[in-house]
This record gives structure tokens, C-alpha cells and sequence, in this order.
């Protein structure tokens, strides 16, 4: 791999899948802001920037775990991915850690008052992706599907402006940006997601299930922000100039 620090986050990531077990640690987002180079992130966050390459050499020599290379996927097989591993996840633990919080706020919310912070910001999470991946499922999804059929199939398909694609992305990543934000906020509320020491089983449980939620958000982004749009606005281009040639 070439010097690391001029790399993006986004490419890193894309190159090697552990990064983002490292970029996790350091609190380094690659999927929103997935365009800034290692060295500028570092920057801005003020960490050590030496620190953070021999993470990511370190977890690069580890044998095992196979590579999945999403590059390689279709357009198509990538969105079913998305939708089968990322939404799925996504749909089953927004009511569970909602619950969760409900319960945890109103037994706990007057010694640890952030809780009542936290489960704001969950709940505009949830109602937020619920609508979010419906327009991605609906809308996005099927027209990126579309585009690579008529591209395979050499059909002329419908001349349509680019906004027919972008448009929807444009949206979905201002979303994942906010989505990600109210995470973040959420972080910090919990410093870190760590439970006090007078904190029952469900309130540790409930900041594991956040923890594990923000984690996966980020891959689930990732995979959308810096391949599959990108690709899918590229892969449009391509059969815009094949129908005008």
C-alpha cells in the first residue's frame, strides 16, 4: 500500500476492511467524512499521527479474515447486501435499544440526567432511518438497479438528467450526515458509551447496543457514501455517453 497519509479514509478502508477496526479506536469517521486524508484527520482531531499508522500496520500483517472486496460486487448485489445485512440490523435494534432507553431513562434519568439526552436523540435516529431506508429501498435502490440493467443489457434506457440519481443521493448522504451527528452526540453523552458504576445490567446492555449500533451505521455509510454512489453516478455517466454516441 502506498503512504498511508496521503491516503483518504474512504480508500484505506476500501483497501483493507481491518482499518475500520482501528479508525473505531480513534474515533476517526470514514464514512461522512471519509474523504479526509489520514494525515488531515489526524490533524484535526489532534492524535498522533505515528500512532495511528502502526495501528493500521499492525492489524494489516494479522493473518486470517478474509478480505471482502465490495468493490468487486455488482451494483445490484451490493444494494441486496445493504439491505439484507445492514437495514436488517438496522430494523431489529431501532425498537430494541429505543425500549431499552425508555426503560433506562425513566428508572434512572433523575441521578444521570443525560440519559434523558440520549433518548432524544435515539428516538430522532429512529424516526429518521426508519424513513431513511424506506427511500433508499423505494427509490434509490431500484433506480441505481435500473441503471446498471440498461448498461448491461446495452439499452438506450430513458434519457434522464443525472439529477435522477443524484438527487436521491444528495439527500441520503445529507441524512447519513445528521444520522451520524446525533451518534456522535450521543458518544459523548455517554462518555463513550461507558455505564457508572451504580448502572443496572439493562443500562450496561443498552450502551453496548449503542456502541455496536454506531459501529455498524459507520460500515453500513461507508459502503454507500464511498463505493456504492460513487460507482452508481460513475456507471451513469458511462450510459449517458453511450446514448449520445
Amino acid at each position: 500500500m502506498e503512504n498511508l497519509n496521503s491516503l483518504s479514509l474512504a480508500q484505506i478502508v476500501n483497501s483493507n476492511h481491518k482499518a475500520a477496526s482501528v479508525f473505531e479506536k480513534y474515533h476517526l469517521d470514514f464514512c461522512c467524512k471519509g474523504k479526509r486524508s489520514l494525515q488531515q484527520a489526524c490533524f484535526e482531531q489532534q492524535l498522533q499521527l505515528n500512532d495511528v499508522v502502526n495501528d493500521l500496520e499492525t492489524v494489516f500483517e494479522e493473518k486470517g479474515n478474509s478480505k471482502t472486496d465490495f468493490q468487486e460486487f455488482s451494483l445490484s448485489r451490493l444494494c441486496d447486501y445493504i439491505v439484507n445485512t445492514h437495514h436488517a440490523y438496522v430494523k431489529s435494534e431501532l425498537p430494541q435499544i429505543y425500549a431499552y432507553l425508555l426503560k433506562v431513562s425513566s428508572k434512572h434519568g433523575e441521578r444521570h440526567p443525560e440519559l434523558y439526552k440520549i433518548f432524544d436523540a435515539f428516538a430522532a435516529i429512529k424516526e429518521e432511518m426508519e424513513n431513511h431506508m424506506k427511500k433508499e429501498e423505494k427509490i434509490l435502490f431500484p433506480r441505481v438497479q435500473e441503471i446498471e440493467k440498461a448498461f448491461e443489457s446495452n439499452n438506450a434506457f430513458i434519457q434522464l438528467s443525472l439529477t435522477y440519481l443524484q438527487g436521491p443521493i444528495i439527500v441520503m448522504e445529507q441524512e447519513h450526515d445528521h444520522a451520524g451527528s446525533l451518534l456522535n452526540d450521543i458518544r459523548i453523552l455517554s462518555n463513550n458509551y461507558t455505564a457508572p458504576q451504580d448502572a443496572c445490567t439493562t443500562y450496561r446492555l443498552t450502551f453496548a447496543a449503542l456502541q455496536a449500533f454506531e459501529i455498524d451505521l459507520h460500515q453500513h455509510v461507508h459502503l454507500e457514501n464511498n463505493i456504492l454512489f460513487p460507482r452508481a453516478i460513475a456507471l451513469f455517466k458511462k450510459l449517458e455517453t453511450s446514448v449520445l454516441s
